[in-house]
Formats: C-alpha cells, sequence, structure tokens
C-alpha cells in the first residue's frame, strides 16, 4: 500500500470555480474538437447545455474539473505539458484581468452566480500535480510487486463513483490499461466498516490483511521526483497510452 499527494484538486478544492458535488455543479463536460464548443450537465438538471438555457451552474465539481482538462486536451485546447495552446481559435479562449490564460466552460447567462465559469491555466497546473504523484506512485508499487500490467484497477470513494474512466485515462492519471479493467465501487471504507461491525469473520479478516499490508513510502523513493515530473505532462513523457488509440491529438503522437 501507499498514499499519494493528490491534494483536494481532484475534488474540486484549489480550483478557482471548484465546489463539492451539490446541485448546480457542472459534473460532465463535452468539447467538440472543431468548434471547441461545450456541452456540460449540471447535478440535478437531467438536461445537458445547449448554449442558450440557463443551467444555474454555480461550479466545477472534481468529476467535472477532470472530464474538462481531459476533454481540452483531447481537442488540442491544452499540450502534451499542460500549457494553454494560445493558438486556438476561439471566443472562449481568453486571459484573466490578471494575464492568466482561461477557458470559458460555462457563460455567464448560463449560470446562477451571473458570471462565466472557466478553467484557468492555474486549475489545470494543479491537476497536473495531483494526477502525476497518482501516477508515479502506481508505477513505484507495481515495479516493487514485480507487475508491467494488472489485473483490474479499482477506484473507491465517492469521487472515483462519479468520474469517467476515459477522461481519468486521456489525462494520464493511472497507467494505461483496458477500460473494462476499471471498476468503480464507491465508498469502499463505509462499507467495509458495516461488514466488519455486522460480520466476526470479515472483521478477523479485515484484521489479518491489513497485518501483511507492506506500506511503501513513496516520499524515500530516490526516482518518486523523476517519475512524478514525467507524470505530469498529458498523459504521461513517454509511456505509451495504446488504449488509447484515435484519441489522442497529432502532438502527442508526433512525440511519440
Amino acid at each position: 500500500s501507499s498514499s499519494c499527494a493528490t491534494g483536494p484538486a481532484l475534488e474540486g478544492a484549489q480550483i478557482e470555480y471548484g465546489m463539492r458535488a451539490a446541485p448546480g455543479a457542472l459534473e460532465k463536460i463535452k468539447i467538440d474538437p472543431g468548434t471547441y464548443e461545450v456541452h456540460y450537465k449540471v447535478i440535478g438538471n437531467d438536461n445537458w447545455s445547449d448554449g442558450k438555457r440557463n443551467m444555474q451552474a454555480k461550479g466545477i465539481c472534481g468529476s467535472g474539473i477532470i472530464d474538462g482538462i481531459a476533454e481540452m486536451f483531447l481537442a488540442g485546447i491544452i499540450k502534451k505539458n499542460g500549457r494553454i495552446n494560445p493558438e486556438i481559435q476561439s471566443s472562449r479562449l481568453r486571459k484573466s484581468a490578471k494575464g492568466m490564460a482561461e477557458f470559458v466552460i460555462a457563460w455567464g447567462h448560463e449560470t446562477s452566480i451571473g458570471e462565466d465559469i472557466v478553467i484557468t491555466q492555474k486549475d489545470i497546473r494543479a491537476i497536473q500535480l495531483a494526477k502525476g504523484a497518482l501516477y508515479a506512485g502506481c508505477l513505484i508499487m507495481m515495479r516493487e510487486l514485480g507487475i508491467k500490467s494488472f489485473d483490474r484497477l479499482v477506484i473507491a470513494g465517492a469521487f472515483g463513483n462519479h468520474i469517467n474512466k476515459f477522461s481519468a485515462m486521456a489525462m494520464g492519471m493511472f497507467p494505461d490499461c483496458e477500460p473494462d479493467k476499471v471498476q468503480t465501487i464507491g465508498n469502499a471504507a463505509g462499507d467495509g466498516a458495516r461488514i466488519a461491525l455486522l460480520n466476526v469473520n470479515k472483521r478477523r479478516e479485515a484484521y489479518d490483511i491489513a497485518r501483511r499490508v507492506e506500506y511503501i513510502e513513496l516520499g524515500l523513493e530516490e526516482d518518486f521526483n523523476d517519475r512524478f515530473c514525467e507524470a505530469m505532462q498529458f498523459p504521461h513523457m513517454f509511456d505509451e497510452f495504446s488504449h488509447l488509440a484515435g484519441m489522442l491529438p497529432v502532438e502527442y503522437k508526433e512525440a511519440m
């Protein structure tokens, strides 16, 4: 086992318009790679945005920021190194009053806060730091186990239950694998606690597993910083993502 310092960015914190998964939060985002037009869904509304109706959007939750950044990368709005591409011609791409590049996800007339909801360059960097640590942690744990691939990837937690696994793969949150191998299971800690309370045998099994777990302190691994820096790029500086064939921008393919 191990622990990665992903911080709260993946849950919507440290994001300019980040918020918890509550009514009004953008939870799903799609971007047309030809026109750069954005369509999204907010929690509490079954309809996709059409650019006209007021969606009562308030901010972006964790699943939304992952969708948004992955879609921006796949559309070529974000370069492999995480920088917003200044050559993109779109009214949605602009600079803030502070001179920082940002991309408009929802226009002010579509929101309940009366202002545009954007993804900024700073937001992208926060996600890069989080996903870089997670990916590097996965690689080091796989190396310690002597494996180059895994049979199944289980994502737990309320956050994990709502993310789009294809978006997570596209931005490189974890090593390349078959999408069918990725499984979300919701609040595993809560379910495990209930099982342990109701079943003595399961409680003993959990205790036995806990005694056999070997913890890896990632910060003490000599190559963690190198693996971390490589994993900050989308989806990775060097690693191939064969299961994303046909999805990645030309820039990434030419770099391989």
